[in-house]
């Protein structure tokens, strides 16, 4: 359960937009929340990982590095010569190119 109060100017909006619609005001307040909490989320989530960065608890990879390791290195992909790079792959750590965050997400 969840009660809100919101500014008056808005709740009449809302009141404007269910009469209208044959909608309830829930039904919006909840599709409005649920539209919006995984950006929210994201927001956070990078709010959090920028903060690590800065306080080198995290790194970040430039798009060669991320091409590289990935084997997308644009000399080799769509030209028909080579198979994608893998030299050297076996010496790096299991989570070499990908951020902290999504490593601690997957423990």
């Amino acid at each position: 359960m969840l009660a809100i109060r919101l500014p008056e100017d808005i709740e009449k909006r809302l009141d404007r937009l269910a009469k209208r619609s044959g909608r309830t005001k829930t039904f919006y307040a909840r599709e409005a929340i649920l539209r919006h909490l995984e950006d929210l989320e994201d927001l956070q989530i990078a709010e959090e990982e920028l903060i690590a960065i800065r306080e080198r608890r995290s790194r970040t990879y430039t798009l060669e590095e991320v091409e590289r390791d990935l084997g997308l290195d644009d000399r080799l992909v769509g030209a028909g010569k080579k198979e994608p790079r893998q030299n050297g792959r076996a010496n790096r750590p299991a989570h070499h190119g990908v951020p902290a965050r999504a490593r601690r997400q997957s423990r």
